[in-house]
């Protein structure tokens, strides 16, 4: 997958996760071996795309990682979700 489909790839699981689908924003930062993807949502909706321990982020997070290109010049894909707590 080009890194372009990697935030379209978030998109389509996140969206079904939310209430407040409306709110949800991607974007992508270049972090010297990464490519950051940071995920943004309605306050109300963090704790689903959390999940009970942590179990929902860590899934989306192994996928999506999984997902980047193998290629040896390709960089590692980070997902971060904003929480809103700070």
């Amino acid at each position: 997958m080009t890194e372009t489909n990697i935030e379209t790839l978030i998109r389509s699981l996140v969206t079904p996760l939310l209430k407040h689908p409306e709110a949800l924003t991607i974007s992508q930062t270049d972090g010297g071996r990464y490519h950051q993807y940071i995920v943004n949502v309605h306050q109300a909706d963090v704790g689903r795309l959390i999940g009970r321990q942590g179990h929902v982020a860590a899934a989306l997070r192994t996928v999506v990682e999984g997902a980047r290109s193998r290629r040896s010049n390709s960089k590692k894909v980070r997902l971060l979700i904003n929480d809103h707590r700070h």
